[in-house]
Parts: C-alpha cells; sequence; structure tokens
C-alpha cells in the first residue's frame, strides 16, 4: 500500500492451478509465497511462468529468493511522486473462473490514503489509540479480515492474529489479550453457541466492545443469543469486494431484528425488478449499491456491464427495504429457488435449521423436480456429538414442519461430515447442488 502496487491475496486453500490461473490472470510483477506452502507456489510459479528474478519467499522454497532480497540496493529516501496503492481481490469462484476486482490507484499518497480508509472504523464507533485490541480469526486473502487488521493497526490498535480460529481459541485469545474488536462471520458465531454453558463460563469476554459481522445472512435466532451473551457491542454490515455499504448497530438492530442497516454516510441502496424498475417498500427484488469508487471485473467486460445500472452495481443478492430505509437480504438471486412459481429463499430455511441443537451446519438449495420444477434439500453437518441418521432426519423434517409454510419445507436430508466451506465461512453451495443438476436446465 505504501509502494504503489496492487496486491493480491491469494487463497492458501488453492491448488497449483488455481493459483497460477490468478498469477495470470493478475499479470503478477512479482510472486511472495511462504515455505508452508512450499511446494505449491514453486510448482504454481512454473506453471504461470513467473520469472525467477520475481519470486520470494518467506522462509525456504526452492527457485524462490529471500524476501529480504526486495530491500537490497534500493534508496532509504521516499521517492516524490507516491501514490497509495490498492487491493486486487479475487472474487470466490463460487460461480465459475474468479475475477480480479480491479481499481486504479487513488491520486492520493499513501500516507493520506492510508488515514481516509482506516476512518472507516469510525463508523463502528471505534476511535484511534486508547486500549484498543484488535482479534483478526480469519485468513486475510479475505478482504475483510486483511482490511480491518489493517485499518486497526493504522489507529495504532494492538492487533493480535490467530493462526486457524476455533471457537475455543477465540474465546482464549479474547480473554487473555482483553481484546475490544474483532471481525466474524455468522458461522462464527453459531459455532460458539454451540459450547456448552460451563464451557463458555471458562472465558472472560466482557472486554469486547465492537463485534464487527459480515459475509453471510446472519439468523435472527443466533444473533439475538449472541447480543444475550456479549451483550450490545455486535455491529453488523452489508458489502462486498466490490463496495459496500449498509450498517446497523446493536441497538438498532434489537428493533429491527434481521436488518443489515441503513446506508451508511456516501451511499445509497435501490431495490430494482428484473425490469430495472424500482420495488416499492417491502418488496423484494435485486440489491444494487452505490458505485463510490469505479472497478471493473479484469479481463471480464461483460460481467462488469452485467453487473451495473448506471451509477449502481450488484452482487446478485436479493431483498428489500422496509418503509424506514432498513435493509433486508432474502438471498442470493443464483440460490433462489423456484417451486411452483413461487420463490423460496434458502437462507430462511437455513436459519430455522440451524436453531435445532442437533445441527451443527446447515445448506439448503433446490433440485430438479419434474412437477414443480424445483424441491427443496437440505443438507446437514451433525453437531459434533451426534450421529445421523433416518430418524435425526425426521426429526428435522417436522421440526421445519411446525416453523414454516409447507412448500419451504426439505423434502429431504441428507447428512455430510462437513459443509464445503472456506475457512472465512463462505458456503460453497454449487459444490452440493450441481450433481443434481446434471444434464438438467435450472429454472433460474
Amino acid at each position: 500500500m505504501q509502494a504503489g502496487w496492487h496486491l493480491v491475496p491469494i487463497n492458501t486453500h488453492l491448488t497449483e492451478t488455481e493459483i497460477a490461473y490468478i498469477l495470470r490472470d493478475s499479470r503478477a510483477r512479482a510472486f511472495i509465497g511462504h515455505e508452508r506452502l512450499a511446494q505449491r507456489c514453486a510448482g504454481a510459479a512454473e506453471a504461470a511462468d513467473v520469472p525467477p528474478e520475481a519470486r520470494f519467499a518467506v522462509g525456504e522454497v526452492p527457485g524462490f529468493r529471500a524476501l529480504a532480497a526486495l530491500r537490497e540496493r534500493q534508496p532509504s529516501s521516499l521517492p516524490s511522486d507516491r501514490l497509495a496503492g490498492q487491493l486486487m481481490q479475487y472474487t470466490s469462484g463460487t460461480t465459475g473462473r474468479p475475477k480480479g476486482v480491479h481499481r486504479d490507484l487513488a491520486a492520493f499518497d499513501p500516507d493520506t490514503a492510508i488515514a481516509l480508509y482506516a476512518q472507516h472504523l469510525l463508523r463502528f464507533d471505534i476511535t484511534p489509540g486508547g486500549e484498543h485490541v484488535h482479534l483478526c480469526g480469519s485468513p486475510m486473502y479475505h478482504l475483510a479480515p486483511l482490511a480491518y487488521a489493517w485499518f486497526s493497526l493504522h489507529f495504532e490498535h494492538l492487533v493480535v492474529l490467530m493462526d486457524r480460529w476455533t471457537p475455543q481459541e477465540a474465546l482464549e485469545q479474547i480473554t487473555r489479550h482483553r481484546v475490544t474488536t474483532t471481525h466474524m462471520v455468522p458461522t462464527q458465531f453459531h459455532r460458539l453457541l454451540q459450547l456448552s454453558p460451563e464451557e463458555r463460563a471458562r472465558y472472560r469476554t466482557g472486554s469486547l466492545k465492537h463485534v464487527l459481522h459480515a459475509a453471510a445472512p446472519c439468523p435472527v435466532e443466533v444473533k439475538r443469543r449472541m447480543l444475550e451473551w456479549w451483550g450490545p457491542v455486535i455491529y453488523e454490515y452489508y458489502g462486498a469486494s466490490e463496495g459496500g455499504g449498509t450498517l446497523v448497530k446493536p441497538d438498532e438492530w434489537l428493533r429491527k431484528p434481521g436488518t443489515v442497516g441503513r446506508p451508511w454516510a456516501g451511499a445509497a441502496i435501490r431495490i430494482l425488478d428484473d425490469d430495472g424498475k424500482e420495488c416499492p417498500p417491502g418488496s423484494p427484488g435485486t440489491v444494487y449499491l452505490k458505485l463510490l469508487q469505479p472497478f471493473e471485473y479484469r479481463g471480464d467486460p461483460e460481467k462488469t456491464r452485467a453487473s451495473r445500472r448506471g451509477d449502481f452495481f450488484t452482487v446478485g443478492d436479493v431483498g428489500f427495504l422496509d418503509a424506514d430505509g432498513y435493509l433486508f437480504l432474502c438471498d442470493r438471486k443464483i440460490d433462489m429457488i423456484i417451486s411452483g412459481g413461487v420463490n423460496i429463499y434458502p437462507a430462511e430455511v437455513e436459519a430455522v435449521l440451524l436453531t435445532h441443537p442437533r445441527v451443527g451446519d446447515a445448506a439448503v438449495f433446490g433440485i430438479p423436480d419434474d412437477e414443480w420444477g424445483e424441491r427443496v434439500k437440505a443438507v446437514v453437518e451433525p453437531a459434533s456429538d451426534v450421529t445421523p441418521g433416518p430418524e435425526l432426519a425426521e426429526e428435522l423434517l417436522a421440526f421445519c414442519a411446525e416453523r414454516l409454510a409447507h412448500y419451504k419445507c426439505p423434502s429431504s436430508v441428507d447428512f455430510v461430515d462437513a459443509l464445503p466451506r472456506d475457512p472465512n465461512g463462505k458456503l460453497y453451495k454449487r459444490r452440493l447442488r450441481d450433481p443434481y443438476w446434471q444434464n438438467r436446465g435450472r429454472a433460474i
């Protein structure tokens, strides 16, 4: 960011082929790898034809130069014409090849730009200096964990990095370092709540003052229970790698459970139908966010064009605004189930399943049905001490039937050891859904 580069964080779970694709697509001028991933780094560099002089390593990676070599024969004075760098995040690739979200470098020197970016924390009532301690518990190849750790550093806060998130280790770090701020996703909330009351009582969480969360719709009951446990410290926002967004503070959310808030200063939201017309309050449509900083999907002008409506863009979410301008999300448009011409939002069904004490995680999606077009399928990861089987499946179907309209209820439940989520909580639903749709056309 100080040197004026486009920084491309790479998911450490990607294969050599996937890493090589990003190196080629981003036209990387330098590749920095870590020795824990030495084999994949070396293989990807070869596959992408990264020149040997452009490969740098933290630790020992065959064929890579030491990272310290970047500093050799460099002047100690700052250039007079510096511009701030930019992050170029690659989209998750859950709907196809990942694309880099590319923005031109801002016409600011780095110190000015970084100070402006870090001011984002003020929206969450987080102030510079003081005794703040930020816990980063998610991988920094995701934009939000990287950005909030980076903002916190520039507010002169202590930043604690976790190498791997577990609910017990997160609570241990909060207790040990008296953490005041952190960023989480709903999956992490759910896993924290699965700990027994006795286990939770072993840790001290009273230092927490600002817990930020986003990335996926949070079931109302999950968030309500977290607020009961940690108090009114949980702030929710809605945005994407492409931009944002909305914000809801704890007291607002308690008045309007389920909302992801209203647009923050300078932002705006529009809800449009398929013809591009404004939807009235309470009527779901595609969520469009105001384009605050121009971007393009690198190498994909069609995707860039398709996501735009004038000065607004969408990432494909469906939602509605209430009469007071608060945004409520329904689901991703691509995940919506259409059964007998009726729209069903999987997130609503998943939220019900996640309140069952024997459910560790849940995914809901549409599968082919010759009569109705699609029917509702649930895939459940049982809680850690639960043995799945037909009896549990029937119990979960009955549980849904008591809480949901008949047409929203799953027609069947399957069990898996673990749902395919990335470490930041994003569910790769296509991996579960696509096998059912081989050689079939989807309704959407």
